[in-house]
């Protein structure tokens, strides 16, 4: 199995957000499966043509979104993203709402806060 990314230069995200964002929809997805090792740092980056930092930079987010993990000399392998990612995702929810709370926000504006923050994310109008 070969990693297939394609970087497109007119396209409106970054090039580490392009590779950031392809290899986080093939964990997702499973094309790329739990264990997969990644190809290096600076292998990824010939490949592609870009910058070793570029794809440095999508690694480490990748990486602390939970989606891959370093083990040294081993190398770069798609980890078991889903619990990760429901965790990350749960402590960042109770900080937003510590957060909220302490700023003396209702309930009911931290929470339509949050949905216009969502709405944002993801593309869709309120």
């Amino acid at each position: 199995m070969t990693l297939q990314i394609e970087i497109d230069p007119e396209s409106g995200p970054a090039p580490y957000e392009q590779v950031r964002s392809q290899i986080a929809d093939r964990a997702r997805d499973g094309s790329l499966p739990v264990g997969y090792r990644l190809p290096t740092v600076r292998g990824l980056a010939a490949d592609l043509g870009l910058a070793a930092n570029t794809v440095a930079k999508a690694y480490r987010a990748l990486e602390a979104d939970g989606v891959i993990e370093t083990r040294g000399r081993n190398g770069t392998f798609v980890a078991a993203a889903g619990d990760a990612a429901a965790h990350e995702t749960a402590r960042a929810a109770a900080a937003f709402a510590e957060r909220a709370r302490r700023l003396g926000l209702t309930e009911d504006e931290a929470r339509v806060a949050a949905t216009d923050a969502l709405r944002a994310a993801y593309g869709r109008e309120a």
